[in-house]
């Protein structure tokens, strides 16, 4: 056997109770056994400011991204939008253009909201800060999840249905990665 595929897992949201981060330990639950995937935080990151020198936070958190065989990131939607503080990581992971740990990544988006739209437009905004970064973004299956509310228990993602589909996701995410990678 091969040895898996090593995925990190970037949560959008800060919360404690996030949907998103629960939707990320669910797929380290349910991914197959090409995929490792594990949780990236970046909460320590300051805010980017090219003038000022990267800290030794930002150097682990490019590191990692740059040791992963691809990155799964799944984010709540804020004003129509993502996140501040993932937008801030991410520009970290840019730099330097062209050169990122980002640039040629292979990234699956997700996204857990409370709402009836599942983080459509947070989603449609990361894809593109993802592609003007130089990613390869995932085409296909998208994955969103509305009503996330009455799907997770003290954390946990419990509904069946929902459990059945990102475990399809993921198997999809795997063989795509796996075909970026080779």
């Amino acid at each position: 056997m091969t040895k898996p595929l090593n995925i990190v897992a970037i949560s959008g949201s800060l919360r404690q109770a996030s949907f998103n981060t629960g939707l990320l330990k669910a797929a380290a639950e349910l991914a197959p056994e090409t995929l490792t995937v594990s949780l990236l935080e970046f909460h320590e990151l300051p805010f980017l400011n090219p003038d000022v020198p990267a800290t030794n936070a930002v150097d682990r958190f490019k590191a990692a991204i740059s040791e992963a065989d691809g990155l799964l990131i799944a984010t709540p939607e804020y004003n129509y939008s993502v996140p501040g503080g993932l937008k801030n990581a991410l520009d970290w992971a840019s730099r330097p253009a062209y050169q990122s740990p980002m640039f040629n990544k292979p990234v699956g988006v997700l996204s857990a909201s409370p709402g009836m739209v599942g983080g459509a437009r947070a989603q449609s905004h990361l894809k593109h800060i993802l592609l003007g970064m130089g990613s390869q973004v995932f085409p296909y299956p998208e994955f969103l999840l509305s009503q996330a509310g009455g799907k997770f228990d003290d954390g946990a993602l419990v509904d069946e249905t929902t459990r059945s589909f990102l475990t399809k996701y993921l198997e999809a995410y795997a063989a795509w990665v796996s075909r970026c990678n080779h």
